[in-house]
């Protein structure tokens, strides 16, 4: 029987990986893209364990490399579901690395996977809520509620319908660009 409810820790994850030369590049650091390699097929494992369907990756919020990571450090990857709605959940990461001879570790990005169930047939599928047990939890939940408005409103106001130039010329005067508009 599907649960109606799941706490955080059930499908929480965590996955270690040692960084080996073939996944650098010419100047000796890990490819941002191998990163996030690792960083979508955490967050799909984290879903689809969550919500016990299969997921797909609807949208990645913002990644920031903070501190390059090094051929032959360990890399540590964290996953939790932050927030469920009916049939997407968003998955937050944070990816740290470990130089194993002196056990310094840095925090080398976070972000947020929006995922989505889906059921046998590709239909999506409702999922588990999230029953939430600390303050922590609660940010996180409400920060994706958050976080979900504005990029409704940042997408509607720049949509080709509603933009009006008038309204953010002056952003340009201090921009590295230059308009030479055509009639």
């Amino acid at each position: 029987m599907i649960k109606k409810f799941k706490s955080i820790k059930e499908s929480q994850l965590t996955i270690t990986e040692l960084m080996l030369p073939s996944n650098s590049n010419f100047s000796g650091k890990i490819h941002g893209g191998y990163i996030l390699n690792l960083m979508d097929q955490i967050a799909f494992a984290c879903a689809s364990k969550h919500s016990a369907n299969y997921c797909v990756t609807a949208s990645v919020n913002r990644v920031d490399f903070l501190n390059p990571i090094e051929v032959g450090e360990l890399v540590t990857l964290k996953a939790s579901v932050n927030y469920t709605g009916r049939t997407s959940m968003v998955v937050g990461l944070r990816v740290e690395s470990e130089n194993i001879r002196t056990g310094e570790t840095k925090h080398c990005n976070s972000s947020y996977f929006t995922m989505v169930a889906k059921d046998s047939h590709g239909k999506s599928a409702p999922v588990p809520g999230l029953i939430l047990t600390n303050k922590q939890e609660i940010r996180r939940f409400t920060r994706s509620i958050v976080r979900q408005s504005e990029g409704k409103n940042r997408t509607s106001r720049f949509s080709s319908k509603a933009f009006k130039t008038e309204d953010y010329i002056n952003l340009l005067k201090e921009s590295n660009s230059k308009i030479e508009l055509s009639n």
